[in-house]
């Protein structure tokens, strides 16, 4: 097997295998009514039943966009989701479609760009924008127009995920050296650092309920989100503190580069790796 979709109980702290492929898949989320995932394979995007004892991935229609990448997600309502996709432009796009929509529609106009977050109230979308080799952190209307720069080139800024509540922004920065985790304001302002420990630290996804934030940690010695490799899932408060590791496996890149929080909370999706 390549790639093995799995959801992790917060009470029990077991691991329950969804399903298996050869393939490579990648970044799970969940849907509102808790009902399937939405995975990624070969630029297309896939619905994977959870009510089925042996589930196959149904795919999704998207229109002319036949290469995205692993950076996708439904909007707070379950009506539209966001995704980046290079198709017409070769460069990453992010694109919304809508319930019942033929077309996606584009998002962005500076490219590249790569969807990361919605909004709590579905009107701004976060997402990480490379601007003369600068990695940053943007967000922009549902509608386009204008996007907002929030960070400045302090290193390399990525991954950037909402908090419920529509407070924070948690995202990811090497500004002090490391990757770590951090958090900011939807205007930019209150800069926080919440992690400093000898782990290269991505990928941070705030709880439905907002009191514990999950994220990605590699060795020290990892450059950028490397696939295949051990790594190791770790989970703290809001806050930073209290920071514990609940599992080390194989993986990386793909396994929960976007919000992958079951509805309730109870649980979380990823997926995890097999060597070739």
């Amino acid at each position: 097997m390549r790639s093995s979709v799995e959801i992790y109980d917060i009470a029990t702290r077991e691991c329950e295998v969804v399903w298996q492929t050869e393939d490579l898949v990648e970044a799970p989320n969940w849907s509102r009514d808790g009902d399937f995932l939405v995975i990624n394979g070969d630029g297309l995007l896939y619905a994977l039943p959870l009510d089925e004892d042996d589930p196959e991935p149904e795919l999704i229609d998207t229109g002319f966009a036949v290469r995205l990448n692993n950076d996708h997600g439904l909007s707070p309502d379950g009506a539209s989701i966001a995704f980046s996709d290079k198709t017409l432009f070769g460069k990453s796009c992010i694109y919304i479609l809508g319930d019942g929509d033929d077309q996606p529609r584009q998002v962005t106009a500076n490219m590249p760009s790569y969807w990361h977050g919605w909004s709590p109230d579905g009107r701004e979308l976060a997402y990480c924008g490379i601007r003369d080799d600068q990695f940053d952190i943007y967000t922009i209307s549902v509608n386009g127009g204008a996007e907002r720069r929030l960070t400045s080139g302090e290193g390399r800024n990525d991954g950037p995920d909402y908090s419920p509540d529509g407070q924070w922004i948690y995202f990811n920065s090497s500004r002090t050296g490391l990757m770590q985790i951090w958090r900011m304001h939807p205007d930019g302002t209150g800069l926080e650092q919440l992690t400093s420990d000898g782990y290269g630290d991505w990928f941070p996804h705030p709880s439905p309920d907002g009191s514990k934030v999950l994220f990605l940690s590699y060795d020290a010695d990892v450059f950028d989100h490397s696939r295949d490799k051990t790594v190791r899932l770790r989970l703290m408060d809001a806050d930073g503190g209290d920071v514990e590791t609940l599992f080390e496996f194989f993986g990386g890149q793909g396994s929960i580069n976007v919000p992958n929080w079951s509805p309730d909370g109870s649980a979380f999706a990823f997926v995890r790796y097999f060597p070739e």
